[in-house]
């Protein structure tokens, strides 16, 4: 499965992505608003339960790669997440650090949204967030979400939802 827009590619995890997935879920800034930051087990988690899910579902979060350089900066697809009591289909995205504020997440989180309304029976994608986590709400934003409700979190912090439906897509010709 691939997925192309201009600037990057998407295409499923591997083993060998550890590296570089590594270096994205360890870093301490970028995991700042997720309970832990990873280390080498849970990195290895993380790539085995979305190849799982690829074979479950046919969708989960993919490697983001530039197309210049075949690199790999992040992930970025649809899971199914627990969303204040409903599970939801959700995109998510981690970008690398370096390669952040350069409008990688928007582009990967268009991709994933378009991609989710035309293979998928999913009329609205969510995407949720400590609501902290500012520069992810507004990547939320910058894909056609809006806010749609607000939960207390297991950790006792608010988090944000925001959504997305194809009819919201189709009538802001995003």
């Amino acid at each position: 499965m691939i997925l192309e827009t201009k600037r990057l590619y998407l295409r499923e995890l591997t083993e060998a992505d550890f590296d570089a997935l590594y270096r994205v879920l360890a870093d301490s800034d970028i995991m700042q608003h997720y309970p832990y930051t990873f280390d080498e087990a849970r990195v290895r988690g993380w790539i085995q339960r979305n190849i799982e899910r690829y074979s479950i579902f046919g969708f989960g979060l993919w490697a983001v790669c530039l197309r210049e350089t075949d690199e790999m900066i992040g992930d970025c697809g649809l899971t199914m997440q627990l969303i204040d009591g409903q599970i939801r289909p959700e995109i998510g995205y981690h970008i690398r650090k370096d390669r952040q504020r350069q409008g990688y997440a928007k582009e990967a989180a268009i991709a994933v949204r378009d991609w989710a309304f035309r293979h998928t029976p999913f009329r609205t994608v969510y995407s949720y967030m400590k609501g902290t986590n500012i520069p992810s709400c507004k990547t939320a934003a910058s894909y056609g979400c809006k806010q749609v409700g607000a939960f207390r979190d297991a950790e006792g912090e608010i988090t944000k939802v925001f959504a997305v439906s194809r009819e919201m897509r189709n009538a802001q010709n995003l």
